[in-house]
């Protein structure tokens, strides 16, 4: 199961990257969103998908699950949304005001 996520994970990695390298702002942005569900999912990958019982002092177990990734991982997925967020207001209001989203006609011209 762990080798099934690492390669999911490494697949999120090529779309992401792929999607960067477009000259759409918007491509951009969720190619940058789609790199950040890869790293969460390598993120949960590399804690490790281990069986047990919760760290909780009333029971009695052998083995207990870390929390620990998954306390990392939520706070990544807050930390994402927040950035995607800003990066949709921007690129949308970036179209608003210059009227496309290429980035070639962003980039502008050397004489301007």
């Amino acid at each position: 199961m762990e080798i099934l996520m690492s390669v999911l994970a490494g697949i999120l990695f090529t779309a992401g990257t792929y999607l960067v390298l477009a000259k759409s702002l918007i491509r951009i942005v969720l190619g940058t969103a789609i790199i950040g569900h890869g790293a969460l999912l390598l993120l949960l990958t590399m804690g490790g998908i281990k069986t047990g019982a919760p760290p909780l002092l009333g029971l009695e177990s052998t083995a207990y699950t870390d929390p620990l990734p998954q306390a990392l991982i939520l706070t990544a997925i807050v930390i994402n949304f927040g950035t995607l967020g800003f990066f949709l207001v921007l690129s949308y209001r970036s179209y608003q005001e210059l009227g496309t989203d290429d980035m070639e006609e962003l980039r502008g011209t050397e004489d301007e």
